[in-house]
């Protein structure tokens, strides 16, 4: 039990069983809590903006991605960087990590990458944006084009035998048969 059970709103009986009831607090005084509470934020507020003075940002202007189209605020300096890093093509922030792990698959070669990824961003905007199921469709057989490749059909002749189940026959037939079963007994 909390030793000042009476100041938090519940009654606390005594030896004489006589129940107190909380002291009220008056409006004044609620007023003057208030008023001290603005005044010190009001203090810290002056001393962080003395403390902190900002510097002003040089001028920031629109730039539209060469890759993807999209449109962010940078800075001069910023577009500078970005077209001197990139073969003068000026790339967002999310694209340039892009290239970056292109990068990374190719071997290091940074016009490479860059050329992928922007074939992949002219082709998702020629087709992902105005089609998006079939993009999502184009994305899926590519994917298997890749698997097929790697894998080994069963029915290849000339391809060496590995380990793995091949399907013999349909199991469509023993499906019918045990359904027509069920039917008879009912």
């Amino acid at each position: 039990m909390a030793p000042n059970r009476e100041l938090y709103g519940g009654t606390h009986k005594n030896n004489s069983t006589v129940s107190r009831k909380p002291q009220r607090l008056s409006m004044e005084n609620l007023h003057r809590t208030i008023s001290d509470i603005s005044f010190e934020l009001s203090k810290e507020a002056a001393a962080a903006d003395n403390d902190a003075k900002l510097t002003p940002i040089s001028e920031v202007e629109d730039a539209a991605c060469e890759c993807c189209g999209m449109s962010e605020e940078c800075t001069p300096d910023y577009i500078k960087r970005m077209r001197e890093k990139f073969s003068g093509k000026l790339i967002c922030g999310l694209c340039a990590e892009a290239v970056t792990e292109e990068m990374a698959k190719n071997g290091g070669k940074r016009e490479a990458a860059l050329n992928e990824h922007m074939n992949a961003c002219v082709r998702f905007n020629r087709l992902g944006r105005a089609y998006p199921v079939l993009y999502q469709a184009e994305a899926m057989r590519e994917i298997l084009k890749k698997n097929r490749a790697k894998s080994v059909s069963p029915r290849d002749a000339a391809a060496p035998k590995k380990g793995g189940i091949a399907r013999s026959s349909s199991c469509i037939p023993s499906i019918t048969k045990e359904m027509n079963n069920r039917e008879m007994v009912n």
